[in-house]
């Protein structure tokens, strides 16, 4: 049997899917222009397919987050657009520039740095702006967007803003008295500075209305068919699948426990599903004894802890299993965002925690 031959586990990445979700975007925030962000790997889902995805629905712009990423993907999309949201500390210079990297420069100090080096290469240099509106991680303080706005010809000597962008912190409920809040204080910030194209709304902003377009807007979690607003119905599409192989079936009774720490405890005669996916595939350890996953079709609770290679699912009552089966953690049955509240964090961990050790699968795209 050659290694490729069998696959305990597998992510399964439907690239028709992510482009269905990509153009979904362009209807509901256009005429604004779709990035597509595809940091950390894509989400977890493959940097370079994803991209090449995207790039066939027409997108030509994409957002990472560190230097490497934005050189592995120049290297797979050499004519796109690639911004570097971690900025341009002084070491990351030199490779931004070689690599025609944009950075998103989040404060003055680095908006000082990167006019200094269009004047040592003596080329003007392209780059984004951050403004912070209230997430306080990255981009200008109200403190240094007044500086800039007060002088911002010398500032912004030799370089060329393409971008204005802010990021808002609550765009994933929709009622949130935040995302006005940040509305207006983006615009006000806007008013101030020399005219560029302007972006605010990630995945949730999308959907929060054209109000919150501007000219770009650039989609992250959705595009991977996460519910950002957990709405009754997902308006984006299933675009990642995670599933582990049937090891073993068994048969234990009433009062027997299962896996470390004896946690659970079986209270009739229970069969027992051991699946071969574990904590060093990504799983979360947070779901033993609380999440589920589905097999067949039907849902089935895990029982006991998750542990490094494996979990258990008590499968009574469904039928046909064999150790040819797999067992779904996410994807169809189970919602990225139903596995997050059995881990009790976000679909973004449960998708971007998947380790190398899980194999990615590509279905096609579609033209």
């Amino acid at each position: 049997m050659k290694p490729s031959d069998y696959e305990a586990a597998r992510l399964t990445v439907r690239l028709g899917a992510i482009q269905a979700n990509y153009r979904l975007c362009q209807r509901l925030a256009g005429p604004a222009a779709v990035s597509g962000v595809v940091k950390a790997d894509a989400y977890g889902c493959g940097l370079a397919p994803v991209a090449a995805a995207l790039a066939e629905a027409g997108c030509d712009t994409y957002f990472v987050a560190r230097l490497e990423e934005g050189i592995a993907l120049r290297k797979a999309q050499p004519a796109a657009r690639i911004f570097v949201l971690d900025g341009a500390a002084p070491d990351t210079v030199p490779a931004l520039i070689s690599n025609a990297l944009t950075p998103v420069l989040n404060s003055l100090a680095e908006v000082a740095g990167w006019s200094a080096a269009a004047s040592a290469v003596k080329q003007d240099l392209e780059a984004a702006i951050h403004i912070d509106t209230g997430m306080s991680r990255l981009g200008l303080p109200a403190e240094e967007l007044s500086l800039l706005a007060k002088d911002w010809k010398k500032r912004l000597d030799g370089i060329r803003v393409v971008l204005w962008m802010s990021h808002l912190a609550c765009a994933d409920d929709p009622a949130a008295k935040m995302n006005a809040l940040q509305l207006d204080r983006f615009r006000t910030a806007l008013a101030m500075l020399p005219s560029a194209p302007a972006s605010f709304a990630s995945s949730g902003g999308v959907l929060l209305g054209k109000d919150y377009a501007f000219d770009m807007v650039r989609p992250g979690i959705g595009l991977y068919g996460g519910n950002v607003q957990n709405a009754q119905t997902n308006p984006f599409q299933v675009a990642a699948v995670l599933e582990g192989r049937v090891l073993q079936l068994r048969r234990i009774g009433a009062g027997e426990s299962v896996g470390y720490g004896a946690t659970f405890r079986a209270k009739r005669p229970t069969v027992l599903a051991t699946v071969a996916l574990g904590y060093a595939d990504g799983l979360m350890s947070a779901i033993g004894n609380r999440g589920h996953a589905a097999v067949a079709g039907l849902r089935a609770p895990i029982a006991g802890r998750v542990s490094m290679d494996l979990t258990t699912l008590d499968v009574t009552g469904i039928d046909g299993l064999s150790t040819d089966s797999y067992a779904e953690y996410f994807g169809d049955t189970i919602s990225l965002e139903e596995a997050a509240k059995a881990a009790d964090t976000a679909a973004y961990e449960i998708l971007t925690s998947l380790t190398p050790r899980v194999p990615r699968h590509y279905q096609g795209a579609s033209p």
